[in-house]
Formats: C-alpha cells, sequence, structure tokens
C-alpha cells in the first residue's frame, strides 16, 4: 500500500508527540528523584561541649540545638554507654534530627571533631608546638604555656609528658588551658601515674626516658624486647647506641640509616658517646611503651635490628648481630625499606 505524504506527516506528529511526553516524564523523574536527594541529606550543626560537661548538660545542648528531641532520651542511652565518658570538650559537628544513640556516635567520631589537634605516638615537643601553632596559637603564647605547668621532680620540661591522643578544645580556649589539658590527660593516664609514682632501680625521668626510646625503635610487638635490650645493656654499662637519639637531635624523621658522622655529634642525648640514658625522653611515648617500659619481657639480648619490615630480630650474641647487620645492608640496598 502506498503511504501518502499527508498519511507521512501525521505519523510524524505523533511521534513526535510521543517523544515529547516521554522527555517530560523522564524530566519529571529525574528531577523527584534529585529532589528526593537533596531532601534525604539531613542539615548538620556544630554544637560545643565544654570541659568538664557532665551528661545531663550534654543532654541538654543536643536538645537546644535540635539534634534529639528528648535530652532524656540521649541522657539515658549516655549513662548506659560507657563510652559516653570518652566525649571529647570542643566543636562536634552533629546532624540534625537523629536518635540518642546516633548522636553520642557522632560524637564519638574523631572526624566531626573541628579544629582537632592530634599528638602521635613518639612525636617531639617541638613537632607538638608547630601543631599548636597550626591551631591558631601564636609561639610566644605556647612558650608561656610550657612555662607555666608545673612539672613533676626531675623533669625540665614538658618533653614526655604530652600523651599522644586527639584533642578539640573548646571556642576561646587560651594556649595554657590547651597545654594543661594535655598534660592533663597524660596524669589521668593509669600507666602515666605507675611511672610518675614508681620507687626502684630507675626513677620516674628514667622511665619515661626509655619508654620514650622503645616508642621510638620499633613496633607495638617488640616494645616489650626492646626495654629489655636497654636495660640489659644499662645494668653492664654497655652504651645504648641508639639511633632513635641521634635523629633527636637532628630533628629528622624517617632516616633508617644512620652515617658515622651522625654517632659523633656532640650532645648529652647521643647514647654513641654518652653512657647510659639521655638526660630526659626524645618523644612523648603512648601506653604501650609506658608498659614495656616498666614490664620488660624476659631475656638476656643485648642486641635487636630490623632486617626487613616486619623482621626485627633479637640476640645476645654479638657475631649474630654482625650477620644480621650484613642482610640489613643488603635489603637495605635492595630497597626493602622504601
Amino acid at each position: 500500500m502506498k503511504i501518502r505524504p499527508f498519511a507521512y506527516a501525521l505519523i510524524f506528529i505523533a511521534l513526535l508527540t510521543y517523544g515529547l511526553h516521554l522527555a517530560r516524564v523522564n524530566s519529571a523523574g529525574v528531577a523527584n528523584f534529585q529532589t528526593r536527594q537533596v531532601q534525604e541529606i539531613d542539615p548538620e550543626v556544630t554544637v560545643e561541649i565544654p570541659t568538664g560537661a557532665t551528661g545531663s548538660a550534654i543532654a541538654k545542648i543536643l536538645f537546644d540545638a535540635g539534634i534529639v528531641k528528648s535530652s532524656q532520651a540521649y541522657f539515658r542511652t549516655a549513662v548506659a554507654d560507657i563510652r559516653s565518658q570518652k566525649v571529647a570538650p570542643g566543636a562536634h559537628r552533629l546532624t540534625l534530627r537523629i536518635s540518642s544513640q546516633q548522636a553520642l556516635d557522632q560524637l564519638l567520631d574523631s572526624a566531626r571533631l573541628a579544629n582537632m589537634v592530634t599528638i602521635f605516638e613518639g612525636e617531639w615537643k617541638s613537632e607538638v608546638t608547630s601543631s599548636l601553632i597550626s591551631y591558631g596559637f601564636s609561639k610566644s603564647e605556647i612558650k608561656t604555656a610550657f612555662s607555666s605547668i608545673k612539672l613533676p621532680k626531675g623533669f625540665k620540661n614538658a618533653e614526655g609528658l604530652l600523651f599522644p591522643a586527639l584533642y578539640s578544645f573548646p571556642s576561646g580556649t587560651s594556649a595554657k588551658e590547651a597545654v594543661g589539658l594535655i598534660v592533663a590527660r597524660f596524669d589521668n593516664e593509669p600507666v602515666a601515674q605507675e611511672i610518675l609514682t614508681a620507687n626502684g632501680k630507675y626513677s620516674p625521668l628514667q622511665l619515661l626516658t626509655i619508654a620514650s626510646i622503645v616508642q621510638s625503635e620499633g613496633d607495638n610487638a617488640d616494645f616489650a624486647k626492646i626495654s629489655r635490650v636497654i636495660r640489659n645493656r644499662l645494668e653492664i654499662g654497655m652504651p645504648l647506641q641508639m639511633d632513635s637519639t641521634v635523629h633527636y637531635i637532628k630533628g629528622v624523621r624517617g632516616q633508617i640509616f644512620l652515617s658515622t658522622t651522625s654517632t659523633l655529634i656532640t650532645s648529652p642525648y647521643n647514647t654513641y658517646k654518652n653512657y647510659g640514658l639521655p638526660p630526659g625522653p626524645i618523644g612523648n611515648p603512648g601506653a604501650l611503651a609506658m608498659t614495656a617500659a616498666l614490664h620488660p619481657a624476659k631475656g638476656d639480648w643485648l642486641y635487636f635490628i630490623t632486617v626487613a619490615p616486619g623482621d626485627t630480630r633479637f640476640t645476645r650474641s654479638d657475631s649474630e648481630f654482625v650477620t644480621w647487620k650484613f642482610l640489613y645492608e643488603k635489603n637495605r640496598r635492595a630497597g626493602a625499606f622504601k
């Protein structure tokens, strides 16, 4: 059958109308989906949790900000969950209109802390100072804050007393208050109290110095063994010869190989040139390193060396250590430590 031009025109109009209808449906569908997506993203607010705030005080803050429907519900959740005691003071970014349990979970989420200062295990006081400067305090404010600290007997400065953790300070916190909170966190750590009240062969300052070396020299799994090596060397009058003490003097990180020239640096912290412990900590150790300083493993080791990542070996034999050192050099040249 032959289709006339008029019929072609009708078919074209029909197809065009159908296509426009589909386009409108698709456009509306996409628009509605996008609208739903926007509506499903709940708004967030930032709330300030003051230092020392009680569970009931936090509950009221959350309720007043529109985060939870009931302050009583949050308070009951906090009482039932021991983690609520770890809610940090400072600015927290929370979602509006959530359950009490979700509110607590968000309060404990470090990623939601605003203006956070992080002190890593083994960090030097100088590095902590840099973090506080980045936070917004001036050098002079921080210097004054550190000078105002009441130090334990025998300590010359705050090195070793700045406990590694995440810190978020309430708005308006001064440098003195911030440093005070960091040191207070150390004082409240049970193992730190065990060190500060120690009354044995090693003084609190010496134990914390050992902990700082342990922290800098190895992995968690080897801490207790490294602590034993340090004690064994001290007890026979053998120099510690710890690379980490020279790195501390030079202010360098991530350098595995230590040159002979570096071991000749004149400094009381250079354990290659001086016998015994350095005059103080070479960083701020965490709880595991402090525990290892107090409770070293049992063993007669005098040497240890990491021959490859994850492979740290301990021995009392000088010849075995030399053999392992050759293996370490071989692996280092092959790029194993990159």
